[in-house]
């Protein structure tokens, strides 16, 4: 074993372009992922005359508003998750069982939180049942109308985030082979019997992951609460609250990593306890196809109820491009054009500004996310497990925190980059990387290492052959890097919301000071014309993707 190890720690050595590889991306990750962090935490432990204090968090929970927030915080997270992950089941099964027509329609549901503002149905719902609601005063008149709180900010999660457990869940469920579902029921057990004793036990590290992924994202948003949740305030909101609100830094901090350490620790719950649990039996394809239920009883009780949910929420997001077209919704319902006029003549610069910094930020994230995950599966070097950690640990990072450690990061030497662009595009990079890495390294995985090691043999350095053999081969991996990449840029506030300056402004940001001045065709305008610019350059991402006959 040590011998492997001597054996490849010297191959690295002899490899200098490899070796400077590793030392560059380890210092990457250090400086614009661990660095930050190491501020907010210093920031927080560190007393104003340099000695180590927990002064900070017990002024942060000597005040019962912050306990409440905590408490609400957790409690919303837990909320959320039951459902969403209760309703993402439903949909997988529908999905995966049912002989239904519209299936097609649960693949666009789970694509729409992606594509757009991540508090468009937020925005959607206040349109419908807030004081001016369509609904609410125009159809059943009633005055005053109040969608703000825990239950206007439950509902609109749990409609943005369950397509993350139906996703998780129908990838499982289509996985499963149906013959020991069939040997169930040729043993005289009834549909719910196996539905119980064989599907449920199989998707139990399923749903876990499912319900742990939710709540990282419900207690981690921060768009959501700032628009819907009214005087039921979360973490990730009072964080941003307490240091740019009430400029109290120091206890924002407390607070900061209060909500880090709840992330964190289902992010690693999720990935080292459950990540690698899996009940389900592979032997290469499911030995037939499976049989389709087609009892009406059962498609009325679980899949109409699927359908009548994604037409409400197509409806929602379909409210955008139209509330964008309306002189003043709840008054006036006239057809305009005035709110694109306004942000042509007056507000066009963070629509620019965004997706300058999404597209300059994309073919980074692309490029880093594979050579890490190329790191990751096919070299063997001190610290490779390090590296993989922290690379993805922003997933787990809540954005408010994450801009917060970039301001104290680089607002003073030896990094100054406040108040620029580049801050922002670093922001986006580091973001987005994770998904990108866990792509490469799905496509790796399923390589044989085997053409690289002939090209090895054959004299090509680490650089050539991963230029010439690696990329090609994972190309696919790398252009889904660069569609999400460029999407969660669009569509990031959280970290971002601390970083826009006078000089440099993002369009979710000019989208949520729009709905805090209630002036919605403006939000709704620059909405659609995100969800356009998003779809035009995804469209063109994957027409490069099918040319290349991928």
């Amino acid at each position: 074993m040590w011998s492997l190890k001597w054996d490849e720690f010297h191959k690295i050595l002899r490899d200098p372009v490899l070796l400077s590889t590793i030392i560059l991306v380890t210092i990457a990750l250090i400086i614009f992922i661990v660095w930050p962090l190491y501020d907010v935490l210093a920031e927080s432990f560190i007393s104003t005359g340099g000695g180590f204090t927990l002064e900070y968090y017990r002024e942060a929970l000597s005040h019962q508003e912050n306990i409440d927030v905590l408490v609400n915080t957790i409690f919303l997270g837990l909320f959320v998750s039951f459902f969403a992950t209760l309703i993402g089941f439903i949909f997988a099964y529908v999905d995966a069982y049912l002989k239904i027509p519209f299936k097609k329609l649960f693949k666009l549901i789970a694509i729409l939180p992606i594509i757009s503002p991540p508090f468009a149905l937020a925005m959607s719902f206040i349109m419908l049942f807030g004081q001016q609601g369509f609904v609410s005063k125009v159809l059943l008149g009633i005055q005053n109308a109040n969608v703000y709180g825990f239950r206007g900010l439950a509902v609109v999660q749990i409609l943005t985030f369950f397509p993350v457990a139906y996703m998780v869940l129908a990838g499982l469920m289509q996985q499963i082979d149906p013959s020991m579902e069939e040997a169930a029921r040729n043993l005289g057990a009834s549909r719910w019997q196996t539905f119980r004793t064989v599907l449920l036990p199989l998707l139990k590290p399923g749903i876990a992951n499912s319900f742990l992924l939710v709540f990282i994202q419900t207690v981690a948003d921060f768009g959501n609460p700032m628009v819907i949740g009214g005087n039921f305030n979360t973490l990730a909101a009072q964080v941003y609250l307490q240091a740019m609100g009430n400029y109290n830094l120091k206890v924002g901090t407390a607070l900061a990593t209060i909500l880090l350490s709840l992330s964190i620790l289902m992010f690693v719950l999720q990935k080292y306890w459950l990540g690698n649990k899996s009940y389900v039996t592979l032997t290469g394809k499911p030995s037939r196809i499976r049989a389709m239920v087609t009892d009406k009883a059962i498609i009325a009780a679980i899949g109409i109820p699927c359908l009548l949910i994604s037409l409400f929420i197509l409806v929602l997001y379909a409210l955008i491009p139209v509330g964008s077209f309306v002189n003043l919704w709840g008054i006036d319902y006239t057809f305009t054009l005035r709110h694109y006029q306004y942000i042509w003549n007056l507000g066009a610069k963070p629509i620019f500004d965004t997706t300058e910094l999404s597209l300059i930020a994309m073919p980074i994230t692309g490029v880093l996310g594979m050579i890490i995950a190329y790191l990751i599966v096919r070299k063997r070097f001190f610290g490779r497990g390090l590296i993989e950690f922290v690379s993805l640990l922003s997933l787990a990072i809540p954005g408010t925190v994450i801009g917060m450690g970039y301001v104290l990061a680089y607002n003073e030497p030896p990094l100054v980059l406040t108040g620029t662009g580049i801050i922002i595009v670093l922001s986006f990079v580091f973001r987005s990387m994770p998904v990108g890495i866990r792509a490469g390294v799905a496509s790796l995985q399923q390589i044989d290492p085997a053409i690289e090691e002939a090209a090895y043999d054959l004299g090509a350095g680490s650089f050539k052959v991963f230029r010439s053999v690696t990329i090609p081969l994972i190309r696919s991996a790398f252009f889904s890097g660069l569609v999400y990449s460029f999407v969660r840029s669009m569509t990031a506030v959280s970290a971002v919301i601390f970083l826009v300056s006078a000089n440099v402004n993002l369009l979710t940001v000019a989208i949520m000071s729009q709905v805090d001045v209630g002036r919605l065709g403006v939000a709704a305008a620059y909405s659609t014309v995100l969800i356009a610019i998003v779809l035009i350059v995804v469209s063109i991402l994957l027409a490069i993707l099918s040319r290349m006959g991928v």
